[in-house]
C-alpha cells in the first residue's frame, strides 16, 4: 500500500500512517487513565455517531499503554460467540471478559498466571475443570455449575487481583469494552448488571474502565449507563468523539488521497455527503474516481451510485425490521414527528407503536429530541429515499 493511501471504514486497526487526528481526544484520555497508576481509577463512557472512530481510537490507545506496561484487555462485546447465535446472558458477558483477561496476560507475558489464578480461583469457590491449550498457552476451564454469583464475583474481582499480584510488572490495568450497546441484549437483566459491575468497579484502585459502542448522545443506554438515576451516574466521565470538521476532512484528504481531486463546490458537497463521519470519509474516497476532476454534480452522482455500498450496516438492520417499523421510519423521513403525528399518519393508536418505536430507538435507527421522533443518520435517509425515487416503493421486503 502506499503511503498516502485511505484505509476502509472496516479496519479499527489502524497503522500509524492510517491513524489521522484526535491528538486531543487522545492526550486528554490517555491523561485519565494515567491516574490509575496513582490509585485513582476513572471510568470513561466514549459517546458518538457509528462510524466516527471510537474503536479505532480506543485500539491506538492500547497500542500506547501496551508500550508502557499497562495490561490493556479489549473485549469486543459483538465479537461474542454467545452473541452471533442468540444466546447473550450474564454468563456468557462474564464468560468473555474471563477470556479476554487470560488472552492479555499471555500476550503481555505474564508467564505464571495460570498458577495464581488457579489459587485465586480455589479461595473463590469456583471449581477448575482443566487447563486447555488457546493458541499454545493454557487458559483454565471454569465450571461454575451455573452458579453465576459466583462466577460473576471472580471474574469483576480478577483485573485488580491480577495488579496486586503484577504490580512490580505492570503499571494498571484497562478494560476496554466495545460495542458496549450490545448489553442491551440482556433486556429485563440490564440495570441489574449494571448495577452490580459499578458495585466492583467502584472498589478498583488501579483498574480504568472504558465503555464504547455505536451509541450517539441520545442512546436510552447512555442514560441507564450514566445518567442523574443511572448505575454509573456521577462516577462515569462522557466524552463525545466528534466527526471531523470541514477543514479537517480536507487537510485529511489532502495528505493521505492526493489522487482526489475536487472543485471548491465538490468538496463541500463530498463533506455534505460524509457529514465529516471517518467511515464514510474513507469508504466514499476510496471509491470515487481517481484523479478525475469532481465537481458538485459528480459527487452527487458518485454518492448515489455507491448507496448500497455506504449504507450495508442499514440496510441489513432494515430487511430484520417488522413492516410497521419500516413505515415508521418512512413516515420520518421528510422531518421529525412526534408519537401521536407518527400515529395519525399509520393510521393507528399512540401505544400500537411504542414497542415499535423502542426497538428503532435501541437499534440506534431513531433518535428523539424535544418529544420529536426523527432518522439521524443522513446515508441511511438516502438510501431510502433513492430507493423510492428508483421504484416508486420503499424497499420493505428484500429479494
Amino acid at each position: 500500500m502506499c503511503m498516502n493511501e485511505l484505509a476502509w471504514g472496516t479496519n479499527i486497526d489502524l497503522n500509524d500512517n492510517q491513524f489521522y487526528n484526535r491528538v486531543e481526544d487522545i492526550e486528554f484520555i490517555s491523561d485519565l487513565l494515567r491516574s490509575s497508576q496513582y490509585g485513582t481509577s476513572p471510568s470513561i463512557l466514549l459517546t458518538g455517531v457509528r462510524g466516527v472512530g471510537k474503536s479505532a481510537l480506543m485500539k491506538k490507545i492500547q497500542k500506547t499503554f501496551r508500550d508502557e506496561n499497562y495490561l490493556v484487555v479489549y473485549i469486543d462485546f459483538s465479537s461474542s460467540d454467545a452473541y452471533q447465535k442468540d444466546e447473550f446472558t450474564r454468563e456468557t458477558v462474564m464468560e468473555l471478559i474471563y477470556d479476554e483477561i487470560m488472552e492479555e496476560c499471555n500476550e503481555f507475558g505474564i508467564t505464571t498466571v495460570e498458577k495464581k489464578i488457579e489459587k485465586f480461583i480455589k479461595t473463590h469457590d469456583v471449581t477448575l475443570r482443566e487447563f486447555i491449550n488457546v493458541k499454545g498457552y493454557p487458559v483454565p476451564f471454569l465450571w461454575t455449575e451455573k452458579n453465576y454469583k459466583k462466577l460473576a464475583n471472580f471474574v469483576m474481582e480478577l483485573p485488580q487481583y491480577l495488579y496486586n499480584e503484577y504490580k512490580d510488572e505492570i503499571n494498571g490495568v484497562f478494560l476496554f469494552f466495545d460495542e458496549f450497546q450490545i448489553i442491551k441484549e440482556l433486556g429485563g437483566k440490564l440495570n441489574d448488571f449494571l448495577w452490580f459491575m459499578r458495585s466492583h468497579i467502584q472498589k478498583h484502585n488501579n483498574v480504568s474502565y472504558v465503555f464504547s459502542g455505536s451509541m450517539s448522545v441520545k442512546d436510552s443506554l447512555i442514560e441507564e449507563i450514566a445518567g442523574s438515576n443511572g448505575a454509573f451516574g456521577g462516577r462515569m466521565l462522557t466524552i463525545e468523539i466528534k466527526p471531523f470538521s470541514h477543514q479537517t476532512t480536507r487537510n485529511y484528504l489532502n495528505e493521505k488521497a492526493e489522487y482526489l481531486k475536487f472543485t471548491d463546490d465538490g468538496f463541500d458537497q463530498f463533506y455534505e455527503c460524509t457529514k465529516g463521519v471517518p467511515f464514510y470519509i474513507n469508504v466514499f474516497g476510496n471509491l470515487l474516481p481517481r484523479n478525475a476532476l469532481l465537481d458538485s454534480e459528480s459527487v452527487k452522482e458518485n454518492f448515489i451510485k455507491f448507496l448500497p455500498v455506504l449504507a450495508t450496516h442499514f440496510t441489513n438492520s432494515w430487511f430484520r425490521l417488522n413492516l410497521q417499523q419500516q413505515k415508521i421510519l418512512t413516515t420520518l423521513l421528510d422531518g421529525p414527528l412526534n408519537k401521536s403525528g407518527i400515529a395519525k399518519e399509520l393510521n393507528v393508536t399512540s401505544g400500537a407503536i411504542s414497542r415499535s418505536l423502542n426497538t428503532l430507538q435501541d437499534n440506534g435507527l431513531v433518535e428523539m429530541e424535544n418529544m420529536q421522533y426523527y432518522v439521524p443518520n443522513s446515508v441511511f435517509r438516502a438510501w431510502l429515499k433513492n430507493g423510492y425515487e428508483m421504484r416508486g416503493v420503499y424497499p420493505f421486503k428484500s429479494i
